[in-house]
């Protein structure tokens, strides 16, 4: 049985964790937040969530198309002084692998949930990783590794960065809503060139190709009246990426704090507020047959101020995360393909798209 691991968290800090006195614990994110690296890449215990998300678009050598994505994540759940055994629960560490096979048009995804104990789990500067289990991302010299393998399934992937990390927001935070620390700390590396083997169904492929890398560490979660979010990782044929998210409101309305980021050829970023695009849905859906949830699986974005207009769409529109309880909600995250103008010249790119919130309402109150 695949055991949910959002459920899981969201159950746990339920019943054992008041949302008040869980918070307290931990520091919100702050403007005025210095970023350093290598330091950035891994652990922030002071921060109740972390994450680190790897999605990309990548071809065989015989032209069979995938995507696939490898997150981990980290929970804060105490930090009692008293706590000092390598059993003791501070930490949920939980991680997610799916492989969409975009040629083959079949979709797989899997999850696991794990403490830190002896090992187990964790994410370290000192071994320069994050890890669960079996599955891991390494800092090499000069490129990161990424590893994880499951039944018939499996990742070995080195990527290189071909940019530094672009920091999104403005003065160190993502805002996500109005208030002081109702924000992240939010970086990507937006272009990394991948090279290794992947293995679907058994069947190893030799591929290549594009990845991108998001790392969040905050405290804060959305408000009850912000219902979902449409985010995009985007990476453009002219060597420029894009970065772009909305977050819904119950009344429908789209939220002021959504934003996003331009990053241009040479790694120069450029910070997007709300008004500066447009994501609008298009005119084709995708209903679930697990869970009825309706997403659009055709977008239209549109950035004024950089003349670009982008047509997204999606190879294998079943490559929704089906939740196995009613405590978290399910969402849909997978590969898409772009084509579209810029300053009037043909433009085409892939990249990542995620919707939550059309199961149902992603916030909560515990």
């Amino acid at each position: 049985m695949r055991i949910d691991l959002r459920a899981l968290f969201a159950l746990t800090l339920a019943l054992f964790f008041p949302l008040s006195q869980s918070f307290a614990q931990f520091q919100p994110a702050l403007p005025g937040y210095r970023y350093e690296f290598p330091r950035d890449y891994f652990n922030h215990p002071d921060y109740q969530t972390e994450w680190w998300y790897y999605t990309g678009n990548v071809q065989g050598s015989d032209g069979h198309r995938f995507g696939f994505e490898l997150t981990f994540f980290r929970q804060g759940i105490s930090r009692d002084p008293k706590q000092n055994s390598a059993w003791d629960l501070r930490d949920i560490y939980f991680a997610h692998f799916a492989l969409s096979d975009l040629t083959g048009k079949k979709f797989f995804h899997t999850e696991r949930t794990n403490r830190s104990g002896p090992g187990i789990a964790g994410a370290s500067a000192k071994l320069q990783k994050v890890w669960n289990g079996n599955w891991k991302a390494e800092w090499l010299s000069g490129e990161e590794r990424l590893t994880a393998l499951v039944d018939s399934f499996a990742l070995n992937l080195s990527l290189r960065p071909q940019k530094p990390p672009v920091i999104h927001g403005e003065n160190g935070v993502s805002q996500k809503s109005a208030g002081l620390g109702r924000a992240s700390h939010y970086f990507s590396e937006t272009r990394l060139a991948v090279s290794g083997s992947l293995t679907f169904n058994a069947r190893p492929h030799s591929i290549s190709g594009l990845a991108w890398m998001d790392h969040e560490f905050f405290t804060h979660q959305l408000e009850t009246n912000q219902i979902g979010w449409d985010w995009f990782s985007i990476q453009l044929d002219d060597k420029s990426e894009l970065m772009l998210f909305q977050i819904r409101r119950k009344d429908g309305s789209l939220d002021a704090f959504s934003a996003g980021t331009f990053v241009d050829s040479e790694g120069l970023a450029q910070h997007l507020r709300a008004a500066d695009f447009q994501l609008s849905p298009a005119s084709e859906d995708w209903t679930s047959a697990a869970t009825h949830a309706r997403y659009p699986i055709h977008w239209q974005i549109r950035v004024a101020a950089l003349h670009l207009t982008l047509d997204v769409t999606t190879p294998l529109p079943s490559q929704e995360l089906v939740a196995t309880s009613n405590v978290a909600p399910s969402y849909w995250e997978g590969a898409v393909l772009l084509q579209g103008k810029k300053n009037s010249v043909d433009i085409a790119g892939s990249g990542y798209l995620e919707m939550t919130g059309y199961d149902r309402p992603v916030s909560r109150e515990l």
